[in-house]
C-alpha cells in the first residue's frame, strides 16, 4: 500500500514554470512518518500551518528542524520526496489551442504517471494507491475529467500487469492545513520554485537591496540543498536528476524532474543566461 501527498506551486514563473511536488510513504512507515512530522511540528511550537511563504527570522530556526526531519526520514527511506517543473525556453509545439489552455492538469498528470518509478515499486506495494491532492484549482467539470484520467492509471498495461489499484476513494481532494505531508513539501517546493526563478535576487521596491524576509528564506534553501548534497553530491538544482538503471526512478529517495516536452521549439532568450 503507497500514500502519495501532491502540491503544486507557480504556475508561470520568469525561467521555470508548472511547478509540482510529491511525497510518497509506503504503508509500512506510514503511521511512524505522520507521527514524526506531528511531534517535531508541537517540539518547535508550531500552531499555523507550515508555508514557504511564512518563511522569516521568527519561523527560521523551526522551519530548519522540519526541514532535517524531512530529509532525516527520506535518508532511512521511509518516504520519497519529487519535484516536477518545465523551463520556460521549451515551449510545446504541435499542441491545439484547447490543449495549451489545459496545461495544468496535463502536467500534473504525467508528474503523478511517471515522477516516482511506480512501474519499480515492490511487489504488492501498488495493490493499494491513495492520492491526496491539495486543493485543486479547476472548475468542477474539469476537475471530474482531471481525476478520471488519474483514475485511468488503474488501466495503464505496465501499471496493471504490476497490480496497480486505486479505490473509489483512492483520489481524495484534501486542505493542507490538515495534512503535515502537504505542509512539509510546500517548504521544499516553495524553496526550489525560489531558486530557480531567482526571487533570492528581488530587490525591495525603491531601494537597490533585498529584503530581510528574501535573505531569510536563501539561507533557508541553501540548507535544503546542502541536505539533498548529502544524498547527492553533484546535485543540480535544474536538471532532471540522472539514473543508472530505470528502477532508479523508484528507488532514488529524491528526484528532479525537468520536464522537456517530446515536440518542442526552443526559445533561448528566456534563459536567465540570456537576461545577464
Amino acid at each position: 500500500m503507497i500514500y502519495i501527498w501532491l502540491d503544486e506551486s507557480d504556475r508561470h514563473g520568469e525561467f521555470y514554470s508548472n511547478f509540482y511536488g510529491g511525497i510518497l510513504i509506503p504503508s509500512r512507515h506510514h503511521r511512524e512518518v505522520l507521527e514524526r512530522m506531528r511531534s517535531i511540528v508541537e517540539a518547535t511550537g508550531i500552531k499555523d500551518e507550515v508555508k514557504w511563504q511564512k518563511v522569516n527570522d521568527f519561523h527560521y530556526e523551526k522551519y530548519l528542524r522540519l526541514v532535517d526531519e524531512l530529509f532525516d526520514m527520506a535518508k532511512e527511506d521511509k518516504l520519497k520526496i519529487r519535484i516536477f517543473f518545465r523551463h520556460n525556453q521549451y515551449a510545446p509545439s504541435r499542441l491545439t489551442p484547447e490543449e495549451r489552455k489545459a496545461d495544468y492538469p496535463m502536467l500534473y498528470y504525467q508528474f503523478i504517471k511517471y515522477a516516482f518509478g511506480l512501474p519499480y515499486a515492490e511487489e504488492g506495494e501498488l495493490e493499494s494507491l491513495t492520492l491526496f491532492l491539495d486543493e485543486v484549482p479547476l472548475r468542477q467539470s474539469d476537475k471530474d475529467d482531471f481525476i478520471s484520467h488519474i483514475r485511468g492509471l488503474a488501466n495503464d498495461s505496465i501499471l496493471k500487469k504490476k497490480g496497480l489499484k486505486i479505490a473509489d476513494d483512492g483520489i481524495v481532494e484534501v486542505n493542507s492545513k490538515n495534512h503535515l505531508p502537504l505542509q512539509f513539501m510546500d517548504l521544499i517546493l516553495g524553496a526550489i520554485c525560489f531558486k530557480l526563478n531567482e526571487k533570492d535576487k528581488l530587490k525591495v521596491e525603491g531601494e537597490n537591496k533585498v529584503g530581510k524576509r528574501t535573505i531569510v528564506k536563501l539561507k533557508l534553501y541553501k540548507h535544503i540543498n546542502s541536505r539533498i548534497r548529502e544524498i547527492y553530491p553533484n546535485f543540480n538544482i535544474g536538471v532532471t536528476t540522472p539514473i543508472r538503471i530505470p528502477s532508479d526512478s523508484w528507488t532514488q529517495v529524491y528526484r528532479h524532474w525537468s520536464f522537456i516536452p517530446k515536440y518542442h521549439t526552443r526559445d533561448t532568450s528566456r534563459t536567465k543566461r540570456a537576461k545577464k
